[in-house]
């Protein structure tokens, strides 16, 4: 046997393990962090669309209640604006 068939034996039952051992381990570790940065990126995009769709309700109800005032004639729009615009009751104050 010459130099050559030694190292290349020497390498093939000895590095090649080593090498594919340490890659397997390196490979597992990449594999478990994409897993994670999924996992987060999956919570990130729930909490996103729960707050795109509480955005939405909120106006739909805004819209409905424009509508509302449209379409009811006996309501006096300047005050349902009004009344609108400030949910708290408004103080009336007396006039002199």
């Amino acid at each position: 046997m010459n130099g050559f068939t030694i190292f290349m034996l020497a390498f093939v039952v000895i590095g090649l393990p080593v090498i594919l051992g340490i890659g397997s381990e390196m490979f597992r570790r990449w594999l478990k962090h994409k897993e994670t940065m999924a996992s987060a990126l999956n919570a990130q995009t729930a909490e996103k669309a729960a707050q795109y769709a509480a955005h939405t309700e909120r106006l739909e109800e805004r819209v409905r209640v424009l509508e509302r005032i449209v379409t009811d004639r006996g309501v006096d729009l300047a005050r349902e604006i009004e009344d609108l615009r400030d949910p708290r009751p408004a103080a009336r104050l007396p006039i002199n």
